[in-house]
């Protein structure tokens, strides 16, 4: 495994980081031994950060890795999330000590490494999306979290760094974030650059560049578009998380972009984490998974490290065309 800096935190992290999501679900549907192989696996790969948060499975992530970490000597970093909803409650601070206080119970813990807002920020707030207003004002959400941090409950807060860009930037230029989890993959790589005008997608430009001028640590999500990257199959688990996105563009432009490189680079799995991970931004990519197999796949595709210049101008071909090949 190899490690990268994880923003000014001081902390050096595994290249990929175990997501205990919805979309892969190991933490969710898997019994007990398939839940410890895969653990295990992760651990002796090298694998050091393991992320959950509330809303997976409700709270069915939270609870199998509070006890799995406890069977086992290693202390791996640990990271976790709070939803807030101000249709719900107005109390933003009230809200997160309630969040916090769960999750530390469910995880057998007395506090985390990370604590992120899990709320996608909008331009206008309601239904669980805040705005930025909402994050940054007097007993808003990064105040909140800093109560956390204060108190002992966390040692750093970060954000998910989804729906509108604009106020997402707002918020990480705030500089009061440690960490960013960041959309970002071979189909929609626009939080890390402007896009040509032919290419459609959830548009997050200029969302790196901000964790960059804060030196804020870049956690790759959705590495795998909802699996439509990793593969053809489909499971059920798929969940569209962005604007202008749809499960049948994103299986169109997968299967044209695979087409186009085939097998040289690795599993369709592997290349997308190589894609990721050529970004030199980037501090670690977050992997879900339903197999314990698919760690030392995805292992193994840290070990063939960054793709090579010319799949880039490849790639960079399908974005001109928004993946319509002739």
């Amino acid at each position: 495994m190899k490690y990268r800096r994880f923003g000014r935190t001081g902390l050096k992290v595994s290249e990929i980081a175990f997501g205990g999501g919805r979309s892969g679900g190991i933490l969710i549907d898997a019994d007990a031994e398939t839940m410890r192989d895969a653990v295990r696996r992760a651990l002796d790969h090298g694998i050091n950060w393991f992320d959950t948060a509330p809303q997976y499975g409700n709270g069915k992530s939270e609870e199998a890795l509070g006890w799995l970490l406890s069977e086992i000597d290693e202390e791996p970093y640990v990271s976790t999330k709070v939803k807030i909803d101000t249709d719900k409650d107005s109390d933003i601070v009230g809200q997160v000590e309630r969040s916090v206080e769960e999750s530390l119970t469910k995880l057998k813990r007395d506090s985390v490494d990370l604590l992120q807002l899990h709320s996608p920020i909008r331009e206008r707030s309601g239904g669980g999306p805040l705005t930025a207003r909402d994050v940054l004002r007097d007993g808003g959400a990064a105040e909140a979290l800093e109560r956390m941090r204060d108190q002992g409950m966390t040692r750093f807060i970060g954000l998910t760094a989804l729906g509108d860009a604009a106020g997402t930037r707002e918020v990480i230029d705030s500089g009061r974030f440690d960490a960013a989890q960041v959309y970002y993959n071979m189909l929609n790589p626009s939080a890390a650059r402007p896009m040509p005008p032919a290419w459609q997608g959830a548009d997050l430009t200029g969302i790196v560049d901000a964790c960059k001028r804060h030196d804020v640590a870049v956690m790759a999500i959705r590495i795998f578009a909802a699996s439509y990257l990793a593969t053809p199959q489909r499971t059920g688990r798929e969940s569209i998380l962005t604007s202008n996105t749809a499960p049948e563009s994103e299986e169109r432009m997968a299967e044209a972009l695979f087409a186009r490189l085939g097998e040289e680079y690795g599993t369709r799995a592997q290349t997308a984490l190589r894609f990721v991970l050529s970004n030199d931004a980037v501090s670690t990519a977050i992997v879900g998974l339903s197999e314990p197999a698919y760690i030392d796949d995805a292992a193994a595709g840290v070990d063939l490290g960054p793709l090579p210049k010319n799949t880039f101008e490849d790639i960079e071909k399908l974005y001109e065309t928004n993946f319509v090949t002739a």
